[in-house]
């Protein structure tokens, strides 16, 4: 089986419609995050399709192809077939590969999609398992957002874990970044340690509040009552 085996079986699924609408939606334009990124018009449930049909016949090495490939969901598909790979072996040694093939070849995970739907189920997970959490920190010291955003998602692992130390270290690290989509990250995660542990939430937001852009502190007290998130947006916590 190679990448190209796995490009056909997406190309018969193509939509220009729905090619479009990504289009837009990823902020492809000139001078936006996605600038020059192309998208054929495969759904996210038409990936995981060919994902689920293909993911045990073929090797990282063989899917390289499909990862850094111009389309999108050709570098989707490929993260797919990626992450289940990782959650499908038993063995440690097997995961620490691919977490290596993922890590050597973060550049081509450059989108917040790609990034969300697989850091913390490769990255997150195996430092989690393996104790060893430098290359997220690592990540969150480079200058790419991608690589800032790796860090911060691969951290849910082990906020649903109920371990928010990394994640707040890692918070801080870029609570000033000037992008929305770290700002959107970075709260997305504190929201996340909320949902497992509401005071750890307050007492980070009472902590760090003035520090604390405005949309990060939006996503962070969504799933608080509105009484409640009301008066934190008026500074009263």
């Amino acid at each position: 089986m190679t990448a190209e085996d796995i490009a056909a079986a997406l190309s018969v699924m193509t939509d220009p419609q729905v090619a479009s609408t990504y289009s837009s939606f990823f902020k492809t334009g000139p001078g936006h995050y996605a600038e020059g990124d192309l998208f054929v018009g495969v759904t996210i449930p038409e990936q995981r399709k060919v994902a689920k049909e293909f993911w045990n016949k073929i090797s990282p090495e063989e899917l390289l192809p499909l990862l850094s490939s111009e389309i999108h969901e050709h570098r989707s598909t490929a993260l797919f077939i990626l992450t289940l790979k990782f959650e499908k072996t038993k063995s440690q040694e097997e995961k620490n590969i691919l977490a290596d093939f993922y890590f050597q070849n973060r550049k081509f995970v450059n989108n917040w999609d790609l990034v969300d739907n697989s850091a913390y189920k490769i990255l997150g997970r195996q430092a989690y398992e393996t104790g060893d959490s430098s290359r997220i920190l690592f990540l969150a010291e480079e200058e790419s957002l991608w690589s800032k955003r790796i860090a911060i998602v691969s951290t849910m692992y082990f906020v649903r874990r109920g371990s928010f130390d990394l994640m707040k270290k890692i918070v801080l690290k870029n609570l000033q970044h000037p992008h929305d989509l770290m700002h959107k990250a970075n709260g997305w995660l504190l929201r996340e340690m909320g949902k497992k542990n509401e005071a750890a939430l307050l007492d980070f937001l009472r902590e760090y509040y003035p520090l604390i852009p405005r949309t990060t502190l939006r996503y962070a007290i969504e799933k608080l009552e509105e009484s409640q998130r009301q008066e934190i947006l008026k500074g009263r916590i």
